[in-house]
């Protein structure tokens, strides 16, 4: 996942993959005859977060719970991010590793602010629908399924563009477009808590009273992640690197 920053330029990052990048970068710019561009670094495999992710939409997709739509998002966003890629946005050819976009202290606060984002955007509402699941809440799985799927489907598509040495508009362009998606996910989730009738859908008063809080509390922090973060701060200054490096490849 990504919060905006670190390799996957995402949503929520990883941390564990972070260090992995800070010791490759520190790695090519010490070996002065071989520097690599780490927007060029490819990886052969999946990481192990890829492939959770994986297994979660693989999961909820054999469950039902999520809709045509859903995947017809999944599909289409990928195909565009391809295009992006190769029509709009190469990756672009360097000897040297690029600045960092955020400075030391800014990303231990972002390292804070990821680990926040993967609680309440992943782990509470798997729990939510697992919980759900045992004690008959079906509005209440179904409601927060597409949610999860799609934010497991940004953490696989993160990590492609990363690992595929996609260049960093492209890299950006996934949270931003998956995070949008995910609003009207949020919601239509939301709406279907409030209008739950309690008991009588498969949950208690104290159940109902979580899935509105957790639903709520993701609206925040997702609508605070796009419009707070992503659009107005993280797209301006990833869009500044990359044309940076333009110039510089064209000088």
């Amino acid at each position: 996942m990504s919060g905006g920053v670190g390799p996957t330029c995402g949503d929520i990052s990883l941390p564990k993959e972070e260090d992995e990048h800070e010791q490759h970068t520190k790695l090519t710019s010490d070996n002065t005859t071989k520097a690599v561009h780490p927007d060029t670094k490819r990886r052969a495999l999946l990481s192990f977060r890829q492939l959770h992710s994986l297994v979660i939409i693989i999961v909820l997709s054999a469950s039902g719970m999520v809709g045509l739509q859903d995947f017809a998002f999944l599909i289409f966003s990928a195909a565009y991010t391809f295009l992006l890629s190769k029509l709009v946005f190469p990756a672009l050819p360097s000897t040297s590793p690029p600045a960092p976009i955020f400075d030391s202290r800014a990303t231990k606060l972002l390292s804070i602010y990821v680990r926040a984002g993967a609680a309440i955007g992943l782990y509470l509402p798997i729990l939510y629908i697992l919980t759900g699941v045992f004690s008959g809440d079906k509005q209440g799985t179904r409601s927060a399924a597409p949610h999860v799927f799609l934010l497991a489907a940004q953490i696989f598509m993160e990590g492609i563009v990363f690992s595929g040495g996609f260049s960093i508009p492209v890299r950006v362009f996934v949270p931003v477009c998956y995070n949008s998606m995910r609003m009207f996910a949020i919601v239509e989730w939301l709406k279907s808590e409030i209008w739950k009738v309690g008991v009588a859908d498969g949950g208690s008063t104290r159940r109902v009273a979580a899935g509105r809080g957790l639903a709520v509390a993701n609206l925040v922090f997702w609508g605070f992640n796009l419009f707070g973060f992503l659009l107005p701060i993280y797209l301006p200054r990833a869009f500044r690197r990359y044309y940076s490096d333009v110039f510089k490849v064209k000088d």
